[in-house]
């Protein structure tokens, strides 16, 4: 099979059946009658599957994964991509904010550019000033902290060759996050700029980014780490130092020194941060215990397509 393409669905029964033409439209125009439409649904509470089967049982196309719960985004995603057998794969959200018409331009530029993935950029973040200015402060702080280069503002869309998506399948962490996933797993990756439309309101709240942010240095980098042990050279340098400060103003130069307010501040600011380095070590260790489980990404209850009824 040359092409398949993978979405996710989530509350999504408003967009499927566009969808899924528009994709089938775009498909036929770049290798004709010969793809695959991957639709994985993550334990949407609306009626996204029942809309989903029903689509699959009148076009061959389409291929329906129902999980048996909701495992998250990322999860879904990856088990899409594990379930596609095409030459090329379109890995796209389902909700028409991006759109499937990218396929056409998308291959085109991997063709010319004789590349393994091609992804969407937009060119400026969508949602309100916060939202711009938080996602702006995200990627600093994530490129800071982290040893991969994450791009800015990039989407879920991207064309992939198999051999692309098979060496992304290796990567077997339960802790996912796909997007330090695309970049780590190497090859030739060529962005395009896009602009994304806003069809629904985002469930990505602010916790929910912090969460993100969170997972993703702690999951790609040791910098944390690294900054609570030379958090405690310096505090134990300082201290030093303001040893022998005190020793000095007591004995050269015969001054009593004041000893509850300097105690007090001394307890709350170093009791704060070990409670807080503390904390940084326990999320290191809760991704160990969650590693050593390993229990499965994804369980698929079922899967639905023409052929196979």
């Amino acid at each position: 099979m040359k092409l398949s393409i993978v979405a996710t669905l989530y509350q999504s029964a408003l967009y499927i059946e566009e969808f899924c033409y528009r994709a089938s439209a775009a498909a036929q125009k770049v290798v004709g009658e010969d793809f695959e439409i991957i639709l994985v649904n993550d334990g949407s509470p609306d009626n996204s599957l029942d809309v989903a089967v029903n689509l699959a049982d009148n076009d061959s196309h389409v291929k329906v994964v129902d999980l048996s719960r909701n495992f998250g985004h990322h999860k879904a995603m990856m088990a899409g991509l594990d379930q596609s057998i095409g030459e090329k794969i379109f890995l796209i959200d389902s909700d028409l904010e991006e759109e499937p018409e990218w396929l056409i331009s998308f291959f085109e530029q991997m063709s010319t550019q004789k590349s393994d993935v091609v992804y969407g950029v937009q060119q400026e973040r969508k949602g309100n000033w916060f939202e711009r200015w938080s996602g702006s402060a995200y990627y600093t702080i994530l490129n800071w902290l982290a040893h991969v280069h994450h791009p800015r503002n990039m989407v879920t869309a991207r064309l992939m060759t198999r051999r692309y998506v098979d060496a992304l399948l290796i990567h077997k962490e339960r802790e996912i996050v796909i997007s330090f996933l695309w970049i780590i797993t190497g090859y030739k990756q060529c962005s395009q700029v896009v602009k994304k439309h806003m069809s629904s309101n985002s469930s990505y709240n602010l916790s929910r980014k912090l969460s993100h942010l969170i997972n993703s240095v702690t999951s790609f980098s040791a910098a944390p780490l690294m900054m609570i042990f030379y958090s405690g050279v310096v505090i134990f340098c300082l201290s030093i130092l303001y040893a022998i400060f005190l020793v000095a103003q007591h004995f050269i130069l015969a001054r009593p020194v004041d000893g509850w307010t300097s105690i007090m501040v001394s307890i709350w600011v170093l009791g704060s941060m070990i409670i807080s380095f503390i904390g940084v070590i326990g999320i290191y260790l809760s991704k160990v215990f969650s590693e050593i489980k390993q229990r499965p990404n994804v369980i698929v209850r079922d899967i639905y397509e023409k052929s196979k009824r």
